[in-house]
């Protein structure tokens, strides 16, 4: 049986013959996915691989393809092209109305005392970790905090209009994780836009640090790893001098920052660089002690969730699989994040080849936090591939989990 991180791998022949077939060159392929003539070359003859869905799709929709088989040629593993993967959520109709509110209607929001809609971003936030069903969860509040927080900073003076604009970005953040693989790219972007406008009118360097996190999250996502590695990494050297005397959060900030590259790096197969930058998060965050980062959740806890992500990246199972055993999942607050870590252990029990160990971490993530499989295309994806694969009895388990997370019968 073909492990996942294979059947999620682009066919470089096959790639070849749909680019001729639209009649594109290597350099203008490679324009189109901001890529360059010499990696879709690499990429056709079989030098490069290409394993990331975000790419995959990037390339599907550029040649017209309908499914992600038609680059990777295996028929097993079957996700449709049009919509990204996309898994649309019922709350992303008031968030979208939210974020293309009428700037100057009288509904356009109330404003508010800064400290208190900090306090309420900061609640929503603890939902978000918290709840079994974050989606659905923070879809009943964040409209309202994002109309609260463009009229509060549309209202605000002074130092507090920057503070207000702190605040109006770490929502925005919110709603990216929120929106993450549930709504369109247009909507996906203006939303990251907006959390960097809000933290440039904020001015102030955990939040444009703290921006940077959050764009380079999307450039990763659209497979523009070399810019989200150089946006997190020049983020994370304006706050490195600071970091001897400063504040938890500069500090914990400061780690996710390396966490992020850290899987940014993972991604493209720099095995160096990902443990590099994965180190100095480990560093980071034994110096803070039990301080988790409100948000981003970055801790001791995280920085090994992290560690099991990206041995499954770099196609190292067996590290995926020994960095779990020595992990106790109740230390991390989190439970979007513990859903995670199953998720990737999971992931790595299937590229080991063992249906076993893969669905039964799929299972004991889908019950830590359901939403947090149901909406990650690679969740849903390796819950399909086990059920079309799996054999004898472990078919019908297999089978009733697909159910569960993609509604795909038994």
């Amino acid at each position: 049986m073909p492990d996942e991180q294979a059947q999620l791998a682009v066919d470089g022949a096959l790639l070849q013959v749909l680019r001729e077939r639209r009649g594109l060159s290597r350099g203008a392929l490679g324009g189109l996915v901001a890529r360059s003539e010499d990696w879709v070359k690499k990429v056709e003859r079989g030098d490069r691989s290409v394993r990331t869905l975000s790419m995959i799709m990037r390339l599907g929709r550029v040649l017209g393809c309908t499914d992600v088989s038609d680059l990777t040629g295996v028929a097993d593993v079957s996700m449709p092209i049009d919509d990204g993967g996309r898994l649309s959520h019922p709350g992303v109709v008031g968030l979208r109305e939210a974020v293309h509110a009428p700037l100057f209607a009288a509904t356009s929001g109330t404003p508010e005392d800064v400290g208190e809609l900090a306090g309420r971003v900061r609640q929503s936030w603890e939902i978000w970790h918290t709840a079994r069903h974050q989606r659905t969860a923070i879809a009943a509040v964040l409209p309202g905090l994002i109309e609260a927080g463009h009229a509060t900073v549309r209202a605000a003076e002074g130092p507090e209009k920057r503070r207000a604009a702190a605040v109006l970005s770490e929502t925005y953040a919110l709603a990216q994780q929120y929106a993450a693989h549930t709504v369109e790219p247009e909507l996906y972007w203006v939303i990251v836009d907006r959390a960097r406008m809000a933290a440039e009118q904020a001015d102030d360097p955990i939040a444009l640090a703290g921006a940077a996190w959050i764009v380079g999250n999307g450039l990763r996502v659209a497979g523009h790893t070399d810019e989200a590695l150089r946006m997190v990494g020049e983020a994370a050297d304006m706050l490195r001098p600071q970091l001897e005397g400063g504040s938890d959060r500069l500090r914990a900030t400061y780690g996710s920052l390396c966490l992020h590259a850290a899987v940014t790096a993972a991604q493209e197969r720099r095995t160096g660089d990902a443990w590099r930058w994965h180190d100095d998060a480990d560093r980071t965050a034994k110096k803070l002690g039990t301080y988790v980062h409100p948000w981003t959740m970055f801790g001791t806890g995280n920085v090994t969730v992290h560690a099991v992500s990206i041995s499954a990246d770099l196609h190292t199972p067996g590290v995926a699989v020994q960095t779990l055993a020595d992990t106790h999942p109740e230390t991390i607050p989190s439970l979007e994040r513990r859903s995670r870590l199953f998720l990737d252990a999971a992931k790595a029990e299937h590229q080991r080849r063992e249906p076993s160990g893969a669905l039964t971490y799929l299972r004991l993530a889908y019950d830590t936090s359901p939403e947090a499989v149901r909406y990650v295309p690679s969740g849903r994806a390796l819950a399909a591939d086990l059920a079309r694969t799996a054999t004898g009895a472990l078919s019908y388990t297999a089978h009733r989990l697909a159910d569960d997370i993609t509604g795909v019968a038994a």
